[in-house]
């Protein structure tokens, strides 16, 4: 059986909306997931909601509801943006379902066993807003807490701490032999140099006096767990792991370890910190720590896009204006994967406009129109393989070597060099010239055939991240909606001798700034 490429995404939090960061990375994790079904791999998806933590408790009781209520409700707004934008996640992780409450707990008791957790005491400041507990290294040159920790409380209190700086030096071993752990690599080196600072333990719970709306810790019913801890085994929880009376099981070893999809500003400490330490501690082998693909920021006016600062861009707002093909590939195209992205909705027209509605959809109509005017759309087929197509199968494997590297924005500059490539050839040929002299007939069969196999390919390559349109050009070209990546790279999956291709419809109307046409 082979392995399961299983990618998921850090969980949303739903103490807020859902914004255009959250659009990208899900949009970035459904790509890649695409893509690796369409290198015929079984893959496993896996996104989902974290719903526990005192921010939600505290929204809560301002709303005057139930934090369980106001947790729905705003996943149900995740859960509705999701779906526009086409996601095609093969599970949904909620972290107050029973499935996952039970694995949490099994973790934590096994931890305590093994005495990873004591109790202690500790006096200092809180962070309402980070839900931790902070050092006088978070303090600025000022000796204050910056605005980015919200509220900081001074409290004393007891609770339980996992033994963190105990696998210090482990993780900086594990960092140091496996370069490819965390992509782009100069994350891994941040990533090594906040592990060197590692000097204390994690406290991982929160006295039920102070909050209630967590997981119970299995051995003190007097306390829940920090939400933290409690939402990053989500990524085991509802995968497979510790489904019956063992941790693991064929189902959960056929798909782990899985690729993180996550922002930078989770890295340090809980991906890259707590959460290798939490599964070496818990048992996994080295070979079982999941690789971590760290995107940057959605910003706006140089700013990072949030909610705290009021310039939040609506990714659901979007998809209804111009199509939720046109933002996924504007997020793909412009977003060079691991760096922040400058959003500008001109710009998104303007990358619909010139890639998809003149580039592509133009090359389209045209191929489909002339195939129908010349040979009532019958291909003839070149008797030999042409160097043209071979050099299409040649940038196809090019666009694979940069998806498999991440790379989804050079992918697509790629696939969308071939758009180009034929309308330059389409230009130089200049068919409707061929189509007026009969002793040129097989020189324009050659041509209308070139340009209809190149678009196939092209239908299959902008799939991962157009897959409505790509099912589109399909259906217009007459050839299988459900194609393999291998379809695009062999020149035995190339257009039979007199394939009939279908009528043009145009798939990407254009639109002016800010209003559709």
């Amino acid at each position: 059986m082979a392995k399961t490429f299983f990618i998921t995404t850090a969980i949303d939090y739903t103490n807020a909306a859902p914004h255009i960061g959250h659009a990208y990375e899900k949009i970035l994790a459904d790509v890649l997931a695409r893509y690796h079904r369409l290198k015929g791999e079984p893959v496993f998806f896996l996104t989902g909601v974290d719903q526990h933590g005192q921010k939600v408790q505290q929204t809560a009781q301002k709303q005057g509801v139930a934090p369980a209520e106001f947790a729905r409700n705003v996943t149900c707004s995740f859960i509705d943006l999701w779906e526009k934008l086409g996601l095609s996640h093969d599970a949904w992780a909620a972290t107050t379902e029973p499935l996952h409450k039970r694995v949490v707990q099994n973790i934590l008791q096994q931890l305590f066993d093994a005495g990873e957790i004591y109790k202690d005491s500790y006096a200092g400041f809180y962070s309402v807003r980070q839900e931790q507990f902070l050092t006088d290294k978070e303090r600025g040159p000022d000796g204050e807490f910056g605005p980015e920790w919200g509220e900081v409380q001074e409290i004393t209190e007891e609770n339980y701490y996992f033994r963190l700086a105990k696998h210090r030096d482990w993780l900086l071993q594990y960092i140091e032999s496996h370069p490819e752990y965390v992509t782009p690599a100069f994350r891994q080196t941040e990533l090594r140099n906040a592990v060197e600072r590692i000097t204390g333990d994690l406290c991982i719970s929160r006295p039920k006096t102070r909050l209630e709306w967590g997981i119970e810790l299995p051995f003190d019913a007097g306390y829940v767990t920090y939400v933290w801890f409690d939402a990053l085994i989500n990524y085991i929880s509802f995968s497979g792991y510790w489904k019956g009376a063992e941790p693991h099981n064929a189902e959960f070893d056929s798909r782990w370890p899985a690729l993180h999809v996550i922002g930078k500003d989770i890295l340090v400490p809980a991906h890259g910190v707590y959460w290798p330490i939490m599964l070496h501690a818990a048992g996994f082998t080295d070979a079982e720590i999941p690789p971590l693909l760290v995107h940057g920021y959605i910003n706006s006016g140089g700013t990072k896009i949030s909610k705290s600062l009021g310039n939040i861009v609506d990714p659901g707002l979007l998809a209804d204006k111009y199509g939720a093909g046109a933002l996924r590939y504007y997020l793909m195209r412009d977003t060079v994967t691991g760096q922040d992205m400058e959003f500008s909705e001109d710009r998104l027209v303007v990358r619909y406009n010139t890639d998809l509605a003149n580039d592509l959809g133009n090359l389209l109509n045209r191929t489909l129109n002339m195939a129908q005017r010349y040979r009532s759309g019958v291909l003839k087929r070149p008797a030999a393989g042409t160097e043209w197509l071979a050099q299409t199968r040649s940038i196809a494997a090019q666009y694979a070597a940069k998806m498999d590297q991440y790379q989804v924005h050079a992918a697509l500059e790629t696939a969308f060099g071939l758009a180009a490539r034929c309308n330059a050839y389409i230009e130089t040929q200049a068919p409707w010239k061929l189509a007026k002299d009969p002793a040129l007939a097989e020189q324009l069969d050659t041509v209308l055939y070139h340009l209809a196999e190149t678009l196939r390919i092209l239908a299959i390559l902008i799939s991962p991240v157009l897959p409505e349109a790509a099912r589109g050009m399909a259906g217009q070209l007459n050839v299988n909606a459900e194609p393999r990546l291998a379809d695009a790279l062999l020149a035995e999956a190339a257009l039979p001798e007199g394939h009939v291709l279908g009528s043009p419809t145009p798939l990407f109307p254009r639109v002016e700034t800010g209003t559709k046409e």
